[in-house]
């Protein structure tokens, strides 16, 4: 039954004591000054809960509540609202009986979108209230771009067949705002935005077009048959990062930035000479997300203070370690915005700079010109600096002077490519960097991986297989019985993944007097003994194992991310047999 009349919800709430009369006044304030509708307003002032909004809503009008993250929908449904309805009044349908509609509403009580939508369907609407941050996910998740980028795609494609202008002079044109190649840059630029990719691969194939998005660390592929279409967006992109077009042999590195859906994204392009044609790699770089903070990393409290601790020191050196894209610069942002004060001068010494920081000196590397990270370092410490960050330690010149520099009164933050915190300071000793320095200047180490979140529309526990038991057996001698684990079956929510979001996983490694002594003596052996018995550190593996028992995370991925995760000893060698959805869209 679709109620007709205005249900006045502030007042509901007050005559079921839910919020106060004093409550309700403060929030119709809010309301008028940001614009919001008034149940949003009484979640931010800390009020009334969301949930606890919800439950009321759907007692009060006698609909159900609907958890989107467990709901199975299918995408055809929804797809029966428009776009543009389902995001301007927050709705989504759910199911498509022969008699009504069921619609997820984040406000049922709003009669103007009741009304679109009975002039939309044209059917009996049956109502449910779900919330408001799940039903914009479903709409994300569902209203893809992908139908959209092949039409322009096979647009592009026959405008190029037809004519025979220079591709160059078009894209330079005055009214370029309306080429085919602008349209279809624009479609993939927001359809990466929408599903959360880190980044854009497009790839030309002998006959066909490849564009690929990062979601989660996972490559999705979307395939075009219009392969002429390649020149011209490269040649597009090219013109946006201020490239040279008719430089087709060598690979060219560049930047820009746009705006997608109100939000600024700093793009990061790399392109490189393939066999048939350029392949271009683009980062997308969300600069609206504020500062970043060590708070939302996603290191453990335990973690997080032993680290905070390390970083306020006077002088020395924190390594953050990890291969590329497990996190590691927004560890080491977060932590330059806590150390970020008046009182401090920093110095970024990057490769490229990925975030603007205000009052932080940051530094471009410029190999060609000689502006390496060892001659910039080297002036950097002449500007009377507090805190020096070195973008990465490449090489035995870059890392003297870095370690130089911490023991010489500065805070140095800085990156090596290693698996573990063990092995780096190892690998400082292997780059001919002498013990006795080493052991001086260096404090902590933390190293670090991003794991995939199970999804909680399908989280489900399993029975381990044989060699999962095994592993666990080897990693947790007692209790391994009562070991529950989850994994992800695949529904809409994730792409039939079993996995959506991601989550940092951390180990952190203190240097204490014996790890010093092995580092003096130049002993690896030592040293990673002495790590070991460290009671304070913990490894990626069992750290990771804490999220899989905690059903944050897989077993699978545990296995994948931790260097421990080998067969054991007189173990034979067969393959996993995981019961997770294939991740490859």
């Amino acid at each position: 039954m679709i109620p007709r009349k205005k249900i006045r919800i502030g007042d509901l709430l007050v005559e079921h004591k839910v919020i106060s009369e004093n409550q309700l006044m403060q929030a119709l304030a809010e309301q008028k000054r940001s614009g919001h509708k008034l149940g949003r307003s009484l979640i931010e002032l800390g009020f009334i809960s969301e949930e606890q909004l919800l439950e009321f809503l759907s007692r009060q009008l006698q609909i159900p509540y609907i958890d989107l993250k467990h709901y199975k929908y299918k995408a055809e449904t929804v797809r029966l609202v428009p776009e543009t309805t389902a995001r301007r009044y927050r709705i989504v349908a759910l199911d498509d009986s022969q008699e009504s509609i069921l619609i997820g509403m984040a406000d049922p009580t709003d009669i103007f979108a009741l009304d679109e939508l009975s002039r939309i369907l044209r059917r009996p609407i049956r109502q449910a209230v779900v919330r408001e941050s799940d039903l914009l996910r479903t709409i994300d998740s569902v209203y893809r771009k992908t139908d959209e980028i092949s039409s322009l795609a096979e647009e592009l494609s026959e405008e190029l067949s037809e004519t025979d202008f220079d591709i160059d002079q078009l894209l330079q044109a005055s009214d370029v705002s309306e080429a085919p190649v602008v349209k279809l840059l624009q479609s993939i630029f927001e359809d990466a935005i929408q599903i959360g990719a880190s980044d854009i691969h497009i790839e030309p194939d002998e006959h066909v077009l490849r564009i690929r998005q990062r979601v989660d660390g996972v490559l999705n592929e979307q395939v075009m048959k219009e392969k002429r279409i390649a020149g011209a967006l490269v040649s597009r992109l090219k013109l946006m990062s201020g490239l040279d077009i008719s430089e087709r042999r060598l690979p060219q590195d560049g930047r820009f930035n746009i705006r997608v859906k109100d939000k600024p994204i700093d793009v990061r392009v790399s392109t490189m000479p393939i066999s048939f044609g350029e392949s271009v790699v683009m980062r997308l770089l969300d600069q609206s997300g504020g500062n970043l903070n060590l708070d939302v990393v996603g290191m453990p409290a335990r973690l997080l203070e032993r680290f905070r601790k390390n970083i306020r020191k006077p002088h020395g050196m924190v390594l953050v370690t990890g291969p590329t894209g497990s996190g590691k610069t927004t560890s080491l942002y977060g932590a330059l915005n806590e150390l970020n004060a008046a009182e401090k001068k920093i110095i970024t010494v990057e490769d490229p700079v990925e975030y603007r920081l205000q009052r932080v000196n940051q530094v471009q590397v410029n190999a060609k010109i000689g502006l390496t990270f060892a001659s910039v370092l080297r002036t950097a410490l002449r500007q009377d600096p507090d805190v020096v960050l070195v973008g990465e330690i490449r090489d035995q010149e870059t890392a003297e002077i870095a370690l130089r520099a911490s023991i010489t009164g500065h805070l140095v933050l800085s990156t090596l490519h290693t698996n573990d915190a063990v092995s780096t300071a190892i690998r400082l000793l292997d780059m001919g960097i002498p013990g006795y320095m080493v052991a001086t200047s260096l404090e902590a180490i933390v190293a670090q991986r991003l794991v995939r979140r199970i999804c909680e529309g399908c989280a489900t526990h399993y029975e381990p297989t044989v060699q999962e038991r095994a592993w666990l057996k080897n990693m947790l001698p007692r209790g391994i019985d009562t070991v529950r684990l989850k994994h992800g079956t695949g529904c809409p929510h994730c792409n039939n993944t079993g996995y959506r979001g991601r989550v940092g996983v951390f180990e952190l490694l203190e240097l204490d007097e014996r790890m010093a002594d092995a580092l003096r003596s130049n002993d690896s052996a030592a040293f990673s003994r002495a790590a070991s018995a460290n009671p304070n550190y913990r490894t990626l593996a069992q750290n990771a194992l804490d999220d899989a028992l905690k059903g944050i995370t897989t077993l699978e991925e545990v296995l994948r991310v931790s260097s421990e995760g080998e067969l054991l000893e007189g173990e034979e060698e067969t393959p996993h047999t995981y019961e997770v959805v294939a991740s490859e869209a």
